[in-house]
């Protein structure tokens, strides 16, 4: 495996940052910078990665908090699901005005699909449309590495919030049984919050989706 991996976890809700890099190329991308910044530009000084994107999967405030600082450090694109981008300059919407810290992250450069391919020197990422947690929320796929980002979708024996506005608990399981329980049991999940886990382990144990029903 020539990628490497590094977590930062950040902020009070404890947000999985993830710095995703080819170890060949020494490219990579920055996921859900959401607080901490001084911590995340640290640990990209540390892993000597070249930076090519940040990437969102939902604009909730504790997953793009540190976007601006992290943006104008490298001047490198955001990327986030098409739907979401409103998120980034409401404060409102991203709810950081409910947590008494209103706050904005810079606009998206570039907005997401379901199934789009994006690629970042050797990185290439498949899109996941699973919005449910949010308004249109998306995991990033690295099929050739057999991982997944799937953000608040889908944690270790658990799913995302849906009490949120913008949320629906019924969207959130479709998305999940739809595009992430038809990847194969092996695929490694990190999510936005927590441990790792597998789309087996998951498809098989997590009480969420074994009492719910899909056609």
């Amino acid at each position: 495996m020539s990628k490497k991996l590094k977590t930062i976890v950040v902020g009070p809700f404890e947000v999985n940052c993830y710095l995703y890099w080819d170890d060949v190329s020494n490219e990579g991308v920055i996921i859900d910078p959401g607080s901490d910044e001084q911590r995340i530009l640290a640990g990209i000084k540390k892993t000597g990665f070249i930076p090519r994107a940040i990437l969102l999967t939902h604009g909730h405030v504790d997953h793009i908090e540190a976007a601006a600082a992290v943006k104008d450090a490298y001047n490198i694109p955001v990327y986030i699901g098409k739907g979401e981008e409103a998120l980034l300059g409401d404060a409102t919407l991203n709810m950081s005005t409910a947590l008494g810290k209103p706050m904005t992250a810079p606009p998206a450069d570039f907005t997401l699909v379901d199934e789009e391919l994006i690629l970042f020197g050797a990185l290439m990422f498949t899109i996941l449309s699973t919005p449910g947690h949010s308004p249109a929320s998306i995991c990033y796929l690295d099929e050739s590495e057999g991982i997944v980002f799937s953000g608040d979708a889908l944690f270790q024996g658990s799913i995302g919030r849906t009490d949120f506005p913008g949320c629906s608990y019924e969207r959130l399981v479709d998305s999940i049984h739809r595009k992430l329980m038809r990847l194969p049991d092996g695929v490694i999940c990190y999510p936005g919050h927590g441990s790792k886990t597998t789309i087996g382990a998951e498809r098989h144990s997590n009480p969420f989706l074994i009492r719910s029903s899909y056609a």
